[in-house]
C-alpha cells in the first residue's frame, strides 16, 4: 500500500515553517495518542503515520529531499522513529500523567527540593523605620537534622539504593508497541530507600529549631515594606537549598508626627495673639527642636530608601482660643472686635458680592 503524503498527514501546506509543522503534529499525537485509545489499531496507525512524518520533515535535510524527489528521495528504510518523542515529553509526561515514553529521554524526578520561603512579621516604632536600626529576631524553621545531616538515615547507617527503580526513580512499563516510565512508588522518585529512620528527625532529614538572626533595617523604611534574607527560610530536602525569609515591616503611628511618603506632617498650637501678631515659635522635628516662624521645614522629612535626599517637614499651626478671660483681656478684645469691625466692612461687602454673583 503506498504511502500518504507527509503533508497530508499533519494537515500542513508545503510552504509550512517548522513551528506549524510542530504544532500540528502535537495535535495528533495528542489525539490519536493509545492512551487514549485503548485497543483502537486505526487510532494506532494513525499515531505511527504522524510520527514518521514528522520524523522527516522537521528535518530540513531529509525535508529537501522528500521536497524534490517524494517518498523515494528518502530511502525505504524511514518509518516509525520513537526518538523524536524525546523532545515532546512536556506533552505526554503532562498531559498523561507519566515520563518517559519509549526509553528515549531521562525525565528523571529531581531528589533535591528546595526549602519552603518564610515570613516573618515584624513591629518597629516610626522613629526606628525613619532612620533604621540593627536589631535580632528568633525565626522558627525547619533545619538541616544535624544528626543525619538531612539523609533521613540513622547514625552508622545510610540510604540504599531503591530495589524497585534501581535507583533511576522511574519503573519502565510495556503498553503495547512502545514502554512507559513511570514515577516509582516505593522511593516517590528520589531513587534511594531510607531502612533504619534517624530518631532525632523521623527519617525527615530537617528538624524544627529557632534559629536568631541580626538584621539591619535600612532608614526611610514604610508600613509594609518587606526585607528578603536569602537562605533565612527553612532547609531544603535531600541537598536541596534552603528557601528565602521575608521580614515585613510594622510601623506603629507616632503620637505627634505624621507621615506621608517621604513628607512628616505634625499641627502646632499657638495662642491667639501669636496668631493676630506673629511670633517666633519652636517646631520639635525628628531630631529634636527647631526655632523660628516655619511652617515647612526642608530636608527634615523621612530619608528615601535610594539614598537620594529626605522628605519636608510641613507645621501646621493651630490657634488656642482662651475660654476663660478676665475683666482686663475682655476689655481689649471688645475694642479689638469694635475697630476690626470697621475694618473689615469693605471685605465683608467684596464676600457677599461673590457669593450673590456664584448663586445668582
Amino acid at each position: 500500500m503506498s504511502k500518504r503524503d507527509y503533508y497530508e498527514v499533519l494537515g500542513v501546506s508545503r510552504s509550512a515553517s517548522d513551528q506549524e509543522i510542530k504544532s500540528a503534529y502535537r495535535k495528533l499525537a495528542v489525539r490519536y495518542h493509545p492512551d487514549k485509545n485503548p485497543g483502537n489499531k486505526e487510532a494506532e496507525d494513525k499515531f505511527k503515520e504522524a510520527a514518521e512524518a514528522y520524523s522527516v520533515l522537521s528535518d530540513p535535510q531529509k525535508r529537501a529531499q522528500y521536497d524534490r524527489f517524494g517518498h523515494s528521495g528518502i530511502g525505504a528504510n524511514v518509518g516509525f522513529d520513537p526518538s523524536i518523542f524525546s523532545e515532546f515529553g512536556d506533552i505526554f509526561g503532562d498531559f498523561f500523567g507519566f515520563g518517559d515514553i519509549f526509553g528515549t529521554g531521562s525525565r528523571r524526578r529531581s531528589t533535591a527540593q528546595r526549602g519552603s520561603d518564610l515570613r516573618y512579621d515584624l513591629e518597629i516604632s516610626f522613629m526606628d523605620a525613619a532612620f533604621g536600626l540593627k536589631t535580632k529576631i528568633k525565626v522558627p524553621r525547619l533545619e538541616t537534622c544535624p544528626s543525619c545531616g538531612g539523609s533521613g538515615a540513622a547514625k552508622g547507617s545510610s540510604p540504599i539504593t531503591c530495589p524497585t527503580c534501581q535507583g533511576h526513580g522511574q519503573v519502565r512499563y510495556q503498553q503495547g508497541f512502545f514502554s512507559i516510565s513511570r514515577t516509582c512508588q516505593q522511593c516517590q522518585g528520589t531513587g534511594r530507600v531510607v531502612k533504619n529512620f534517624c530518631k532525632e528527625c523521623r527519617g525527615e532529614g530537617r528538624v524544627q529549631k529557632d534559629e536568631t538572626l541580626e538584621i539591619k533595617i535600612p532608614a526611610g523604611v514604610d508600613h509594609g515594606s518587606r526585607l528578603r534574607i536569602a537562605g533565612g527560610g527553612e532547609a531544603g530536602l535531600q541537598g536541596g537549598p534552603p528557601g528565602d525569609l521575608y521580614v515585613v515591616l510594622l510601623v506603629k503611628e507616632h503620637e505627634f508626627f505624621e507621615r506621608q511618603e517621604n513628607n512628616v506632617y505634625c499641627t502646632i498650637p499657638i495662642s491667639f495673639p501669636q496668631a493676630a501678631l506673629g511670633a517666633e515659635i519652636t517646631v520639635p522635628t525628628l531630631e529634636g527642636t527647631q526655632s523660628g516662624s516655619i511652617f515647612r521645614i526642608r530636608g527634615k522629612g523621612i530619608p528615601s530608601l535610594n539614598g537620594k535626599g529626605r522628605g519636608d517637614q510641613f507645621v501646621a499651626v493651630n490657634i488656642v482660643t482662651p475660654t476663660k478671660l478676665n475683666r482686663e483681656q475682655k476689655k481689649l478684645l471688645e475694642q479689638f472686635a469694635e475697630v476690626s469691625q470697621i475694618e473689615n466692612r469693605p471685605l465683608e461687602k467684596k464676600i457677599l458680592d461673590k457669593v450673590k454673583d456664584i448663586f445668582g
